[in-house]
């Protein structure tokens, strides 16, 4: 029996008092958060709701989030999470796909007003039978005002207010699923990857191992989005095992995100390569980096490839190694790692975690065994999914005995050290050569003039396709497209380069901080 609430529960016991999630003046110990999920759970079982039933969340990075979630993990139930970005069409189709049976919804502030979306979405899906609006301010205007505030729909304050903060968790088994993720969907309509308990458990181990996470000790600032596989496995479910303290961020600010660093003592960042390069951008004369630095113990990087330039940027300002890692939502999410105990290597995303291996396989599933040759990232082990929710078909396209094709293409060096080339999807074909963006994107990076770049692939009428690069430039620096391009020809060979350079005020982002390329193409 294994049911992945234990994560809360036994740090609850061991460290009650201790501070779980803070944001804000707001700051709720380990005791206080478990018996608040503990509500959740008896609210859940009241309602009808049974074991193996999908639960939707839509929430930003504030306390209700990991209260429900483990409440919700509590009654033998399913956590759907849902981008917060998500419009009420959008949000009902993960309603009806995920056959979710109860909704929990957030209303906060205008720049997080997601109730409104949600209780339309509600509304149009049948099945979905229960809505519970989460509330920042309980004398804000609501979406349900006027509605039922019964059945259907009510304040989960409300809701929870006569509800006891004891229960006893459901036995769930180690393959049930506990949360199913729905991937970014830039092939189609997004799928639900099915993880269970066993899966981010194991996860949240190989996470520990590598980090060598000392109980009660770390505080984390949790800037990535929990609603997303990367801050749920690296920072609420690993930081709530170790009983860490979560510093919870419900939107990225730079500025914010230092003085937080500097005041609260943070021993641990996780973050995508956008962030990194808004702290650097943050860290001015009035900043005492040096705090900051004599603090933060570890640093983390996913997501995407971080660029060597700002790599060696980070390592030299704040005085610690940045661990690069690889991982999606159908690997719970972690695959590879800078192991500390191997040691790192600038533009590297490691090697395989504990308990997981990786090949690189071609096409028809051969393997890739040459030094330096590319190939499709293939994985197996604890990590990997169940399937797609309600897709055997999809299934069956990605995983073969037990082994699970990502989409992302890299080379192995003779060390064994991965390096992520691009995404399948990302490759450019000029003329019959490929481009790999993130090698134009590095060496763009190298330019003293461009603060962020981005490049991808557009029509052409007898190459096929045209590498094309967005940049942001650095504050204060003036130059030209045509410069970029004369500068990109000289580093680069002639099919690479780009031939159109468009200089940009910012680069379009996912709420996970990854920059939308297909926005861009």
């Amino acid at each position: 029996m294994l049911n992945l609430s234990v994560l809360l529960e036994d740090s609850a016991r061991a460290y009650p008092n201790r501070d779980a999630v803070v944001l804000g003046p707001t700051r709720l110990t380990y005791a206080q958060v478990d018996a608040a999920a503990n509500r959740v759970a008896n609210l859940l079982v009241e309602r009808g709701v049974r074991p193996g039933d999908k639960v939707a969340l839509s929430c930003p990075n504030v306390p209700e989030f990991p209260i429900v979630y483990y409440g919700v993990l509590k009654a033998g139930a399913v956590v759907v999470p849902l981008n917060i970005l998500l419009k009420s069409r959008e949000v009902a189709y993960h309603l009806r796909d995920a056959d979710a049976k109860a909704y929990f919804c957030f209303q906060g502030t205008p720049d997080l007003a997601i109730g409104e979306e949600g209780w339309a979405a509600f509304n149009e899906v049948g099945t979905c039978e229960h809505f519970f609006l989460m509330t920042a301010d309980p004398e804000a205007p609501s979406p349900i005002d006027g509605a039922q505030q019964s059945g259907g729909a009510q304040t989960m304050r409300a809701a929870l207010a006569r509800m006891s903060p004891v229960f006893d968790p459901v036995a769930t088994e180690a393959g049930d699923t506990a949360v199913i993720l729905y991937t970014s969907g830039t092939t189609g309509r997004p799928k639900g990857a099915e993880l269970t308990h066993a899966n981010t458990m194991m996860n949240v181990m190989a996470c520990n191992r590598m980090f060598g996470s000392r109980p009660a000790t770390d505080s984390h600032a949790v800037c990535l989005p929990l609603f997303h596989t990367f801050g749920a496995t690296v920072q609420m479910h690993a930081g709530f095992s170790t009983a860490a303290t979560l510093h919870l961020v419900p939107r990225f600010d730079a500025d914010r995100v230092v003085r937080l660093m500097e005041t609260e003592e943070i021993t641990f960042f996780a973050g995508v390569p956008t962030m990194w390069w808004g702290l650097l951008g943050a860290v001015t004369d009035a900043v005492d980096v040096h705090r900051i630095a004599r603090n933060l113990r570890v640093g983390t990087s996913g997501g995407a490839a971080l660029p060597v330039e700002i790599l060696e940027r980070i390592e030299e300002k704040f005085g610690v190694r940045v661990l690069e890692g690889y991982g999606l939502s159908e690997t719970s999410p972690v695959v590879t790692f800078s192991d500390p105990a191997v040691g790192s290597r600038p533009g590297s995303i490691g090697v395989p975690v504990w308990g997981v291996e990786v090949k690189l396989v071609r096409p028809d599933w051969s393997e890739v065994t040459g030094i330096g040759e590319v190939g499709e990232v293939a994985v197996k082990g604890h990590c990997v999914m169940k399937g797609y929710y309600k897709r055997p078909e999809a299934t069956a396209e990605v995983i073969r005995n037990g082994w699970l094709r990502t989409g992302d293409l890299a080379r192995k060096d003779e060390d064994g050290f991965y390096y992520i080339v691009d995404r399948v999807k990302d490759l450019i074909i000029r003329g019959g050569f490929n481009v790999y963006p993130r090698e134009v994107e590095e060496v763009l990076m190298t330019h003293p003039a461009i603060s962020l770049a981005a490049v991808v692939g557009v029509p052409h009428p007898s190459h096929g396709e045209e590498v094309k690069a967005f940049v942001v430039l650095a504050p204060g620096v003036a130059t030209s497209s045509e410069e970029l391009i004369a500068w990109g020809r000289d580093q680069l060979a002639g099919y690479k380069y780009p031939r159109s350079v468009e200089v940009v005020e910012r680069l379009p982002m996912t709420a996970t901080g990854k920059i939308l390329k297909r926005e861009l193409a």
